[in-house]
């Protein structure tokens, strides 16, 4: 009897944000919207959980602009990682990249981050809500449950303004016709000229959800779009007796009741007329400011670059080390608690007490 011999795998090696990624494809998805796919030139995998977020440096005229992009492909894929990206008015970096980011071209990025997951909240029952180019994280969350080839039984909602402008309409109609447990419903404002629509259409509201997911109160929700979208669902939600702490959402606008409702480091609060010091250990710089400019905006002033993208404590771009000294955090889902521990602070919320030394 022929005894198997073991074979010799390679290490298998994981994408880190140290190499650069590399645009393999650009693909439109709708007007002013479309999909870029990024490899590793090593070969590495990505490695993250659906509904995280990557950071890119993007080389825009006048120097590097920092911009967080949710994934919206699946970990379940890990050979690329794609990002969909939707310019606005005055859009930037995302204006940059539909008009000049081309296959072939290498980028900087940080290694995905973020908490809004389904993975962080296992359940039975999930109610998906998106509006425009929120549906990204939506997509990644139900690609992934997709893949794995078990039941699912996801509600999935996607406001837009038009048919037209409906992302990932042909690969989430695709989806569902092959899941029975995903059920798309998609919510329009006005229709195409000459494109008879029998969907849902108007402004998402309490008697739309209760058609569209009757066991509502029973389902997981996972909400991601404009903010005073995400208001109206959280008002929906909260008018319907729904329990809020079934609730979750992802947002790159700040929000004063976040804010408010998060703890800040320290007792103290910064006070406009108390001088304050950054000493940038690294650069061997030292700054003098005011308790009220944040540690972004010090590094700024002494001709210092830290990478940010939201600045308002989201994305954790900015995430630094501090050294010795006090400074008042006021963040929203940033930095993990572990993080904190270890002494990192978020350079775009963080003000400093006194003097203070950070690895910059």
């Amino acid at each position: 009897m022929r005894v198997p011999q073991p074979t010799i795998s390679h290490p298998v090696l994981i994408w880190d944000g140290t190499e650069m990624l590399e645009c393999v494809s650009v693909i439109p998805e709708a007007p002013n919207v479309a999909s870029f796919c990024f490899q590793s030139p090593s070969g590495a995998l990505f490695s993250y959980v659906p509904g995280q977020f990557l950071t890119l440096e993007l080389p825009v005229p006048g120097g590097p602009l920092y911009r967080t992009y949710t994934i919206s492909s699946s970990p379940s894929r890990p050979m690329s990682i794609s990002v969909t990206v939707k310019a606005q008015d005055g859009s930037l970096g995302t204006r940059w990249m539909l008009d000049h980011l081309k296959p072939g071209m290498r980028i900087k990025a940080t290694s995905p981050a973020g908490t809004f997951s389904s993975h962080n909240h296992p359940a039975g029952k999930y109610l998906f809500i998106s509006a425009g180019s929120g549906i990204t994280p939506m997509m990644s969350m139900t690609t992934w449950m997709f893949d794995m080839g078990r039941p699912a039984d996801i509600v999935f909602v996607n406001c837009a303004r038009r048919p037209s402008e409906i992302i990932f309409r042909e690969r989430l109609e695709h989806m569902a016709s092959r899941v029975p447990g995903i059920d798309l419903k998609l919510v329009v404002e006005g229709t195409d000229l000459y494109h008879p629509w029998t969907g849902y259409q108007g402004m998402f509201n309490q008697l739309m959800l209760g058609l569209m997911a009757p066991d509502y109160l029973e389902r997981e929700v996972f909400c991601c779009g404009p903010e005073p979208f995400m208001q109206a669902v959280r008002e929906a939600l909260a008018g319907l007796g729904f329990d809020m702490e079934r609730y979750h959402q992802e947002s790159f606008q700040p929000s004063l009741a976040a804010e408010a409702a998060d703890p800040a480091e320290g007792d103290v609060i910064p006070d406009e007329a108390n001088a304050a010091e950054v000493d940038f250990t690294l650069s061997g710089v030292t700054q003098r400011c005011a308790e009220t400019d944040t540690i972004l905006a010090t590094a700024r002033t002494a001709g210092l670059n830290i990478p940010s993208g939201c600045t308002f404590g989201v994305c954790g771009t900015c995430k630094i080390r501090k050294l010795s000294g006090q400074v008042h955090m006021v963040h929203n889902g940033g930095i993990t608690e572990d993080d904190i521990a270890a002494g990192y602070v978020l350079a775009c919320c963080s003000h400093p007490i006194g003097r203070v030394e950070v690895a910059v």
